[in-house]
């Protein structure tokens, strides 16, 4: 009989990483809202640093935007991300928002398909103009892809193509990776050259949260478990008598429209857009997925998120809950 003597009250969810290249050091609870446009906003950035968790802002604010932001709420840079794509437009506007706010130290590179030679070269770009800046990279899905993104000058690689709530690439395309399976294999290879990952997509409950940290994630993306909230932007839609907000996917009609002005006519739209549920303050959010890391941590005798990883042990099921009561 092994006696658990972890309590919830005692886990410890901070993590502290040093970083491969940038050699800069992280000290934070390791959950990201995503920068995409409704919850990579400053507001989110403003309630999840409280809290120490981290905010990659969506990357249509301008420089003016940047700047009133830093200067109502310099406590939340340490906590944040500037995000780019990878065009000569986005990467002038990435080194404007920097130099304008030093205190920004790290940078999220995002496009839908990590796995070409233009994003590798810009990474290396980037890493040469910012040698001390915390580089986040992605997305991509295999192991091999994580090692060279590292090499080039990358810290932190995203993991995850198709599992996100409102992507529709894996329908759309057909290609994808089952996430848990991308975290194991990516962490590994992360790991061994002393890089991090970031599993992105594919939670809906703090549970799974949970999971994609025991499978070896260094941080967590969330977007859809965050959607939905005050701090998210756009209005609040009613509709027979009930609230709700858009979510919607980056590569979707309505995010091209807004940003780009549509759909190519060469591509197709890999991403939907919904009307979740209008959730009201994010902090009570947070606070049920920490709670949930916690209790994990409890359970399988972990003292620290640190230790997770290494009491997990994942066995294959046909169902994660009872449904008799949904």
């Amino acid at each position: 009989l092994l006696v658990n003597s972890v309590h919830w009250r005692l886990v410890d969810l901070q993590r502290t990483f040093t970083f491969r290249n940038s050699k800069q050091t992280y000290n934070g609870i390791p959950i990201i809202a995503a920068n995409m446009d409704t919850t990579g906003t400053f507001e989110m950035a403003q309630v999840l640093s409280k809290h120490t968790l981290f905010t990659a802002i969506q990357k249509h604010y301008s420089l003016e935007e940047w700047k009133t932001f830093a200067a109502s709420h310099p406590e939340c840079l340490e906590h944040v991300a500037a995000s780019s794509g990878s065009g000569a437009a986005d990467l002038e506007k990435l080194c404007s928002i920097l130099e304008a706010i030093p205190l920004i130290q790290y940078i999220c590179l995002d496009v839908a398909n990590g796995y070409s030679e233009h994003f590798v070269e810009f990474v290396k770009r980037v890493r040469e103009r910012f040698p001390k800046h915390t580089i986040m990279a992605g997305n991509v899905v295999t192991g091999e892809m994580v090692e060279e993104l590292i090499l080039s000058g990358a810290d932190i690689i995203k993991v995850g193509i198709g599992p996100g709530s409102v992507c529709t690439t894996r329908i759309k395309t057909g290609v994808g990776y089952p996430q848990l399976s991308a975290v194991i294999e990516c962490a590994d290879s992360a790991h061994g050259l002393k890089g991090h990952i970031i599993s992105d997509g594919g939670c809906s409950c703090p549970g799974d949260v949970a999971k994609a940290f025991g499978a070896g994630a260094d941080f967590v993306m969330l977007g859809g478990m965050l959607a939905g909230h005050d701090q998210c932007a756009g209005e609040i839609i009613e509709k027979d008598g009930k609230k709700f907000k858009l979510f919607y996917g980056m590569s979707s009609d309505t995010a091209m429209k807004k940003c780009v002005g549509g759909v190519a006519e060469y591509r197709a739209s890999e991403g939907r857009t919904v009307q979740v549920p209008y959730k009201g303050d994010v902090e009570n959010t947070i606070r049920d997925i920490l709670g949930g890391l916690r209790s994990t941590c409890t359970y399988v005798g972990a003292a620290k998120l640190k230790e997770l990883s290494r009491r997990t042990t994942f066995i294959r099921v046909t169902q994660q809950s009872s449904q008799m009561f949904n």
